[in-house]
């Protein structure tokens, strides 16, 4: 046991009051002003300190080594388990939008006339059936570029999928820019049952400021012509279609928020939303005041949602699952009982290639599609070699790259750092990695504070 004296705790304050959040313990008490004092000048005799001590808050206990728990089962994982491949179908793009990974803003490839053949599309198929045999249903995902300029790739691979996968649930899926889908497609996408994402930015002057075609015209009306025209034709396929909106913080969020709550076509529709990734980007990129106030005051409107203050249906999209992050950490608090275990890992990291296996045009295998295909750091096999499950190990286990942080880091069980923080294309670096933990403990500190606020004012997380 690596036991300090000094407690693993976070204080912090909202205008309701003083409160304390107890690492061990996974848990916030409200303090007083003399208590939190006591604390921050480490006077451990004082009256209200004494008494935490003696209801089981401000332990010391540290994590001793850090490990990923699924350390141990990650061959398992990767002989059996795999339930999902994502094949690059093709590295070309009808598009140039300014914030792709692609675009040459980002430490990546650039677009290229690449795609992938038959042989190796169904190579990683097989790849997919002879790794997932303890998975019930398992996903082929198709991506690009733009996936659907190789349609009758895609068609042919679900075929051969269907007949390869007989007995199991197998689901497909595509993410999509939306401008170059056909009658056609849309009909086989129907009958297939195909999750489709298409990328919608918002209104037509935010999402041609970014997604716009090879000779910079925009491309908002090609998409939504195609949006309507399944909306029409497809209802029932519709209500399956999820959006996947970029918030640029160059953007006005609120116009954004006000198109994806009051345009007729899309405003019951399921919105994935995101901001511009940071990671791998080769300049920063500023966040305005006026981004975060328009942010906040959505999120605002979301917290007057959950009393009843405010119509539901006019919350923006864009905030909606910021509700079931809170209402995760709460329960997640509640459940636990339990100190920190010896053997621990920081949140953030799932299991490289096992939800998301990433097969780019030459059958290099990555953990997921949101790593730079320039980096060597990420690359966890090729479908002539398999798997390298020490180099999947490697990338499960970050933490180790800053051991002696993590285990003194109040934040770690709610980190959300994961691989691709830490890469900086040649190696797994814990100097990039530190970069974000800054921006993590923030995040993790304001929804503490965000659980206080709402408790305060009468919300019960159980009735939701």
């Amino acid at each position: 046991m690596n036991e300090s004296r000094e407690p693993l705790v976070h204080m912090f304050e909202t205008h309701g009051g003083r409160y304390l959040y107890d690492v061990n313990r996974n848990s916030v008490i409200e303090i007083s002003e003399e208590t939190s004092n006591a604390l921050k000048n480490k006077e451990m005799e004082n009256k209200g300190v004494k008494m935490l001590a003696e209801n089981g808050f401000l332990s010391g206990k540290r994590v001793t080594t850090i490990v990923h728990p699924e350390n141990e089962a990650v061959e398992s994982y990767m002989n059996n388990k795999i339930n999902m491949i994502i094949i690059q179908v093709t590295q070309a793009c009808n598009l140039r939008c300014r914030y792709c990974p692609y675009s040459g803003q980002y430490d990546n490839r650039s677009h290229t006339n690449k795609r992938m053949s038959l042989e190796m599309a169904k190579r990683g198929i097989d790849f997919l059936w002879e790794h997932s045999k303890d998975c019930e249903e398992v996903n082929l995902g198709f991506y690009g570029g733009e996936p659907t300029l190789e349609f009758n790739l895609i068609k042919t691979c679900m075929e051969y999928a269907k007949i390869k996968f007989e007995g199991k649930n197998v689901k497909f899926s595509i993410t999509t820019n939306g401008t170059a889908l056909t009658n056609e497609m849309i009909e086989y996408f129907y009958d297939n049952n195909v999750i489709l994402m298409i990328s919608l930015d918002g209104p037509k002057e935010i999402h041609d400021k970014n997604r716009v075609f090879a000779d910079n015209s925009g491309s908002f009306e090609a998409v939504m012509a195609n949006v309507r025209k399944i909306k029409s034709s497809y209802p029932d396929f519709f209500h399956k279609i999820l959006f996947n909106v970029v918030a640029d913080p160059e953007n006005d969020y609120s116009c954004t928020s006000n198109f994806l709550s009051g345009n007729e076509v899309i405003k019951d529709s399921v919105i994935n939303s995101s901001e511009v990734n940071m990671f791998y980007r080769k300049e920063d990129i500023e966040i305005s005041e006026d981004f975060c106030i328009k942010k906040g005051y959505e999120l605002f409107k979301l917290f007057l949602s959950k009393l009843g203050r405010f119509d539901q249906k006019k919350v923006s999209p864009l905030v909606s699952v910021n509700y079931s992050f809170l209402e995760k950490m709460y329960n997640e608090q509640l459940r636990t009982v339990e100190a920190l275990p010896d053997r621990y890992h920081h949140g953030g990291p799932c299991i490289p290639g096992a939800q998301r296996l990433f097969m780019s045009v030459d059958g290099t295998f990555y953990p997921c599609e949101r790593v730079s295909e320039e980096s060597e750091a990420v690359k966890i096999g090729h479908i002539d070699t398999g798997i390298d499950i020490e180099k999947v190990k490697i990338l499960l286990n970050i933490g180790k790259l800053t051991e002696n942080a993590c285990k003194n880091c109040w934040a770690i069980r709610y980190c959300s750092l994961c691989l691709v923080s830490c890469d900086n294309l040649k190696e797994l670096s814990a100097a990039q990695k530190s970069k974000y933990c800054k921006n993590v403990k923030a995040d993790v500190g304001n929804r503490l504070k965000d659980i206080c606020v709402l408790k305060d004012i009468g919300i019960n997380f159980h009735n939701y």
